[in-house]
Formats: structure tokens, sequence, C-alpha cells
């Protein structure tokens, strides 16, 4: 049976099951192990979402190389973990330069009462993994992001995408399968925790395919010392001709470079527009108090999600 129909038949309501049983079997002693370090020193706990040998647990110990990695399986689970104290920060990936858009931070993390602290750049190479042989591979498991990045080199070896939670979980779910036509598309890394084969590696669509994360903590430091410096902030214009045009003119007058500018809606209303946005430069900076003021003027709300030292220049 393909894998795809096996995970269809065993999809059910994942929600109902306890999280540690969401993971496939290989991962759960790992799971349990990296948990029960991170419960017994917390502030040294990194939350990440995905299972042991994911990007963003390659992440998390590149930021931060002393931290405990604590996984969770969902962005929710790694966002809760900071709230209630069992962990310090949490490392999550929000944009791909080959695919886009990664986690909904503009969603998530309003309401989480938690902020960006802040950032870490990974480039992406992928590993085929299972049981092989690679020849005999007709289906590749992984997170639809990771899918989404090695599409092409998929279809010129007529594998077939499985979509599945994460990249590393799907390399876990592989070596339970046992099935030498079924691998996981996950970074290669994984291969030696789970017991498999490294059937192919460096697999990307671009050379460039990086992965941006940020940090989110409970509360930030002020914006201190040598910089440069990002700030994060989501706001809503008013509902009036040529408001975002008006709204930006502040940026460009007082020279602040907005390196990003995103359009969302909330609540599956088609009215009201939303927007998130990153700056260079910091409050406190004349430019970009002056700035932040005229956006004032012309928006009904602007909330700062974060001010955290830029990790890589931007252009």
């Amino acid at each position: 049976m393909p894998a795809s129909a096996r995970l269809q038949g065993a999809g059910g309501r994942r929600t109902r099951a306890p999280i540690m049983q969401s993971y496939a079997a290989p991962a759960r002693p790992i799971v349990a192990a990296m948990t029960a370090a991170a419960a017994a020193e917390p502030d040294r706990a990194v939350a990440f979402q995905g299972a042991p040998g994911a990007n963003s647990h390659v992440a998390a110990l590149e930021a931060f190389p002393d931290g405990l990695p604590l996984p969770c399986f969902a962005f929710d689970d790694a966002i809760d973990a900071v709230r209630e104290g069992r962990a310090d920060c949490a490392v999550i990936p929000i944009e791909n330069s080959l695919h886009g858009r990664v986690a909904d931070i503009h969603f998530l993390l309003p309401e989480s009462g938690l902020v960006i602290t802040g950032e870490h750049f990974l480039p992406i190479r992928h590993a085929l993994i299972g049981i092989g042989p690679r020849d005999g591979v007709r289906e590749a498991m992984s997170h639809p992001q990771a899918l989404g990045q090695c599409r092409h080199w998929l279809k010129a070896h007529g594998i077939r995408q499985v979509p599945y939670p994460d990249t590393a979980g799907a390399a876990a779910h592989v070596a339970e399968l046992a099935e030498p036509s079924v691998a996981a598309l996950a970074p290669p890394g994984a291969a030696a925790i789970y017991g498999l084969d490294l059937l192919a590696v460096d697999i990307a669509d671009a050379d460039h395919n990086t992965t941006r994360f940020v940090v989110l903590a409970r509360g930030g430091k002020p914006a201190a010392g040598e910089g440069p410096w990002m700030t994060t902030l989501i706001f809503e214009v008013k509902n009036v001709p040529a408001a975002l045009y008006k709204a930006m003119g502040g940026f460009a007058t007082n020279g602040v470079n907005m390196t990003k500018l995103e359009s969302y809606q909330r609540g599956g209303s088609f009215a009201a527009t939303e927007f998130y946005a990153d700056i260079e430069g910091k409050p406190g900076d004349a430019a970009v108090d002056r700035a932040l003021d005229e956006l004032g003027f012309h928006s009904k709300w602007v909330r700062v999600l974060g001010t955290y030292r830029r990790a890589r220049e931007r252009g």
C-alpha cells in the first residue's frame, strides 16, 4: 500500500492523541530523553517544531550551542512551551528563499505574549534517506516545504511526493515502515539518528535555498549596544484611499529601509487587510521613531513584535 494511503487511513483525530504518540515509534525514546533533559534545566531549553534531526533542530543547535533542544510536535506546542516556562525560547522558521512563508508568525505571535528577540539563517540541503537502494524509491515523504523545494529533483527521478508534518518525523516514519520503496527527504543528520542510509545528498532546486528563523521569548531586553538592528511589526491601515501609500511614505522620507512587507487577512474577512513588516533600525532611533509616528497616523493600530540584532545583511 502506498505511504500516502497509509497516512490517510491513520489520520483520525491526531489532536486527541497524547503528543508523544504523535511521533513515529523510532522518534519517541529520543524525544522523551530530550524532553527530560530540558525539563531538568528549562532555562537552557530551546523549543523547536518537529522531530529530532529536523532543520529546526539544526537551527536551534546553531543559534544556541549550549542550549537543550526541546522537540515539539507543532508550532503552537513550541510557543506554549515558552509561555509556560518549559523553555527559555523557541526557534521558529518563518520564511524560505525558495518556497516563501513557513510559519504564520503574524497569527501565532500577537496572541502568544512572546516577542522576537533574534533571527538565524540556515542554508538548506536535503538528503534522500531510507533503506534503499535509491533506484527502488518510488515515494518521498517530507514536510510540504521541503517537497516544494526539491520538486524538480523528485520529478526527474520519478519519485512521488508524500506530505508529512515535518522532515525528520518523516525519517522516523520511514524507519518504522522499513520499506525500500519509501524514503524521506530530510536533513542528512536524520539518517544516523534513525538508523537509515543516505541515498542521495545535497538535494535542492536552487543553491540559495535558505530558511530564516526567528527566536521567540517571553520578554525582550532593550536594544542596546552594537547593531545593526531589525524591528518586526504588524499594522492595519485605515480604510481610506491611498492609505498604505501614505503610511509607507514616512519610511521613505526618513531613510528607513523596509526589507519585507506582506499583507494578510484575519478572521476570513476580505475587508480588513493587515500587514507584516521588517525594517532596519530600532525604536529610539530618530528616523525610525518619525517613520513609526507617521505609520501610526495613517493606521488603525501598530504593534511592534520585537527588535533584535540583524543576523545578515539584506539585499
